[in-house]
C-alpha cells in the first residue's frame, strides 16, 4: 500500500493531497447518502406493491446494503466463502506500481524496436502444412 501512495501522490504540494482526502471525504459521504435514499426509494416503489411488503425508511435502507454488501461480498466474490478466494480477491485488487519505475526508461531504450518487431510478427504470413 506504501507503494500505492508513493506513485500516486508523487511531485504533489500538502494542499493537494488535503484537498484530495477532504473531496474523497465527501464524496464517500455524498454516495452514502444518495444510495441509501436510492435502496429506500426502489423497496418503497416495488416491495410493497409486489409482495405486499411493508416500507422501509432511510436508515433502513441503508441498513439492507450494509448487510447484502456482507452477505454477498465486497470484491464481487458472488459469496464465495473459501479461503482461496478471498486471498485471490485481496491479492488481485492489490497494485504494485514498483516495476513501472522502469517503464519509461524502457519505452526510450528499447520500446519502438520491440514494437516494430511485434508488428513485423503479426504482418508476416503464416505457413500452412499442405503437402504440395
Amino acid at each position: 500500500m506504501k507503494n500505492y501512495f508513493t506513485h500516486k501522490f508523487r511531485n504533489k504540494s500538502p494542499l493537494e493531497i488535503v484537498g484530495a482526502i477532504i473531496f474523497g471525504t465527501i464524496l464517500i459521504t455524498g454516495l452514502a447518502i444518495l444510495l441509501g435514499f436510492i435502496i429506500m426509494w426502489l423497496w418503497n416503489g416495488l416491495m410493497p406493491e409486489l409482495f405486499g411488503l411493508t416500507t422501509i425508511t432511510y436508515w433502513q435502507g441503508v441498513g439492507l446494503f450494509i448487510l447484502l454488501k456482507i452477505l454477498l461480498g465486497g470484491c464481487g466474490g458472488g459469496g464465495k466463502s473459501s479461503k482461496k478466494s478471498k486471498k485471490e480477491c485481496k491479492t488481485s485488487s492489490k497494485k504494485d506500481f514498483s516495476k513501472w519505475r522502469h517503464y519509461d526508461t524502457f519505452w526510450k531504450e528499447e520500446g519502438d524496436t520491440m514494437f516494430n518487431e511485434y508488428i513485423e510478427r503479426k504482418n508476416k504470413p503464416t505457413e500452412t502444412n499442405e503437402p504440395e
